[in-house]
């Protein structure tokens, strides 16, 4: 099978004929890592897309579409505000939404199509979601608070950034269809939801109602990217249509074995724990064990549960994907 299709099978919970993906799901490789990496031996000259191939594992192709412009004010702290209220909004507005730089991003697909019609990979693409883009603008603290304090800007910029994303999507899918796609949210900590349901029902809901089943008419499967413990989300999720969850953080404590059973329709990525790669081979090889199961069940791929961490050996990284090709086999006979 082509590494598309054997991809398109476990997100229709098909079964490929040879193995699951084997896949590292955050591509943007950790910059520490990669430095790490190239002290032991790594070649410095492999670009950004050269780290899969040459590290064994199966390509594929991710977008996230900008959703501010290059220059746009920055945070004079991180994780500060830009604008704090509607007329903050209003003269952030020119740069926001940027239609010119998500051209560049549609422009690579353009240039990609024709090895992604012919199988090389699978090709996702990320928007910034109803949680995580007011954050980028409000500054973490006044974000949390804007829900109580600022529900009609609320209202107004996620309106806008389902009408920008709608527009950005129409012309996507005049190119080419993307295998799935990931909302950007983060919305989850390590004891749960940083945001009530009743909160997620009125603002985020119809924010999803509005994007979600534009993207399913066209066939793209929609899965949200949350780190923490995302388990008591996921019924939320699924009412607003969405499909997914990755990267099942083992150290937030999220259980896939668990929440396979709870929910055997929903596709799950990630949940290898990122820990035992530093520790040893033994402690992989346990780790794969624990995931094996799971990867019998179908929609799931297993992949590491957020970007490789700095302290795993090259060396080590390499008995890593060549476990995780061994398991990727098991789980299909």
């Amino acid at each position: 099978m082509t590494n598309r299709e054997r991809f398109q099978a476990v997100l229709n919970f098909e079964t490929p004929d040879d193995r699951l993906p084997a896949m590292e799901w955050a591509s943007w490789w950790w910059d520490k890592t990669v430095v790490q990496w190239q002290s032991e031996g790594l070649p410095k000259e492999l670009g950004f897309h050269d780290l899969a191939p040459y590290l064994g594992l199966d390509q594929h192709m991710q977008f996230w579409f900008p959703h501010r412009a290059y220059n746009c004010p920055q945070p004079k702290f991180n994780g500060g505000p830009i604008c704090e209220d509607e007329d903050g909004y209003e003269a952030l507005l020119p740069y926001l939404y940027p239609e010119k730089e998500a051209e560049a991003s549609l422009d690579s697909m353009r240039n990609l199509k024709e090895a992604h019609d012919r199988g090389d990979f699978p090709i996702w693409f990320s928007l910034d979601g109803g949680f995580w883009f007011p954050r980028t603008l409000l500054g973490i603290e006044n974000h949390l608070y804007s829900f109580y304090d600022e529900p009609e800007l609320y209202h107004r910029i996620l309106d806008d950034l389902a009408e920008y994303q709608l527009g950005i999507l129409e012309k996507m899918y005049s190119i080419l269809t993307p295998e799935f796609m990931t909302f950007g949210e983060d919305m989850s900590y390590n004891n749960g939801p940083m945001i009530s349901e009743d909160s997620f029902d009125e603002y985020l809901l119809p924010y999803y109602q509005k994007v979600i089943p534009f993207i399913k008419e066209h066939g793209t499967k929609v899965i949200v990217d949350s780190d923490g413990d995302i388990t008591k989300m996921i019924p939320w999720l699924k009412r607003a249509g969405i499909e997914g969850v990755l990267p099942l953080e083992r150290q937030a404590g999220v259980d896939v074995a668990a929440l396979r059973e709870a929910h055997p329709d929903f596709l799950f990525i990630g949940a290898f724990d990122k820990m035992t790669m530093r520790r040893s081979t033994e402690a992989m090889r346990e780790e794969f064990e624990r995931l094996l199961p799971v990867m019998k069940t179908g929609g799931f791929i297993p992949s590491v549960d957020h970007q490789t961490p700095p302290d795993c050996p090259l060396a080590r990284y390499h008995e890593y994907v060549a476990m995780l090709k061994e398991y990727a086999e098991k789980a299909v006979k």
